[in-house]
């Protein structure tokens, strides 16, 4: 058995490329190689039944190729990406916060942000008015990493 004969047999070559393409979709971010793979894989089907030219078979690993892609990516990144069975409230986060006390860490000043602890946590926080260390206040709002305070 000749080696250079069988890998320029058309399916294997076809079937070759599109097993390198399903592997380098494994190591690339995205979701796109995969299909390549699969139009490589058609075209390695249609040449196993079907002897055509290699402008052919050009032509169809791009239209099959495509047409996967086209058809397939949304559904398939839908199943691949899971389902989600509770999506969280983004009000919940914030009522964890506002309302409740907190005990100045660092002099806060209008312009000037300190710090307060509440649970246990540290926090940057800001003030319209001058609020000395160890003074309790009550959280208004939160701002990213920033909890907006007033006093009680």
């Amino acid at each position: 058995m000749d080696i250079t004969k069988e890998l320029a047999n058309p399916i294997l070559l076809w079937f070759l490329v599109g097993l390198g393409m399903f592997l380098l979709e494994l190591v690339s971010p995205g979701f796109f190689i995969l299909f390549f793979g699969l139009g490589a894989w058609i075209v390695a089907i249609v040449c196993y039944f079907l002897a055509i030219s290699l402008n052919a078979q050009l032509f169809l690993f791009i239209v099959a190729s495509l047409v996967s892609l086209v058809l397939l990516r949304r559904w398939l990144q839908g199943f691949l990406k899971g389902f989600v069975k509770a999506e969280q409230d983004l009000n919940q986060e914030m009522d964890d916060f506002v309302g409740h006390k907190a005990v100045v860490i660092e002099r806060i000043e209008p312009r000037k942000s300190g710090k307060v602890e509440f649970n246990g946590t540290p926090w940057q926080a800001e003030s319209s008015e001058t609020i000395e260390k160890e003074e309790t206040v009550k959280i208004i709002s939160k701002n990213n990493l920033v909890l907006q305070v007033k006093k009680l």
